[in-house]
């Protein structure tokens, strides 16, 4: 019996403006950003600047600061994504294998946080932390950077080891095989490219997470995302807010190459097709 081959859909007209539309919505101001990071001279009303340069590059990398909180951006994100690893990978295999009571509404508590209006939640921490003296220290930015990665780091990795070929581990096991060994061997290489880029988004998200660096940091910590918006509110100068968000984006495009590179396009799809 021959099967029969649907052929490919086409784009209509209507899906192609919608995605013309989107594509200008984010590319534009992404170029504005980044056309201001290296303008000197851009008034009004002219369309393209008067004079390009790099005098604000310059000013803004000699600032010992800027050096200070990229420096303090990747180590939070580094401790933050290694802690949330720690702490959330084990919980998120026993989601998706055990069952346990509560378990279901346990799991969904995790997107509560996400489901509220997410300043109001950071007051009501920063109230707790000022009784404990987290309030502009590190340790007190990383809990609640903490925080907003139970979703990234439960959610995810769920989905992927649900995903794992139950019938190789069966296999593995009827060999002889002990619970780590089949763990090692089977369950960990199905899912580690999903849970890679659960690690990635983490570590990105943590290094752009402005509100509760800014609510909780304050005044002794400062995170690039911080000091962003601190030149941009005492300076009135543009052009270096817009020479940070040129150095914010390169973490992201960093992690992007490796995404491409390592983790491969249809990690998520094996994740979530369980």
């Amino acid at each position: 019996m021959t099967e029969s081959i649907t052929p490919p859909r086409r784009i209509d007209g209507t899906g192609m403006l919608l995605a013309l539309v989107l594509s200008i919505v984010v590319v534009v101001p992404l170029l504005v950003v980044g056309i201001w990071a290296f303008t000197e001279v851009w008034r009004y009303p002219n369309v393209l600047p008067q004079q390009f340069g790099l005098r604000f590059w310059e000013q803004t990398l000699n600032r010992s600061d800027v050096w200070s909180a990229l420096w303090l951006s990747l180590t939070l994100s580094a401790v933050v994504t290694l802690a949330s690893a720690i702490i959330c990978l084990p919980a998120a295999y026993a989601f998706a294998r055990m069952r346990f009571p509560g378990r279901d509404l346990l799991f969904f508590s995790f997107l509560a946080g996400h489901a509220f209006p997410k300043f109001g939640l950071l007051v009501a921490i920063a109230a707790i932390f000022l009784q404990l003296d987290l309030i502009g220290t590190f340790w007190g930015v990383a809990l609640i950077q903490l925080v907003n990665t139970l979703m990234f780091m439960i959610w995810i990795p769920v989905a992927a080891f649900q995903a794992v070929d139950r019938r190789m581990e069966e296999a593995a096991r009827d060999v002889g095989a002990g619970p780590f060994r089949v763990f090692w061997s089977i369950t960990l290489p199905q899912a580690a490219p999903t849970i890679a880029a659960a690690l990635l988004l983490t570590f990105v998200g943590t290094f752009y997470e402005t509100e509760g660096a800014w609510l909780i940091g304050a005044p002794g910590i400062r995170t690039m995302p911080v000091l962003m918006i601190s030149f941009i509110n005492n300076q009135m100068v543009i052009q270096f807010g817009a020479v940070l968000s040129v150095m914010l984006w390169v973490p992201s495009f960093i992690a992007l190459m490796f995404a491409r590179r390592v983790i491969g396009g249809n990690a998520f799809a094996k994740g979530f097709g369980g």
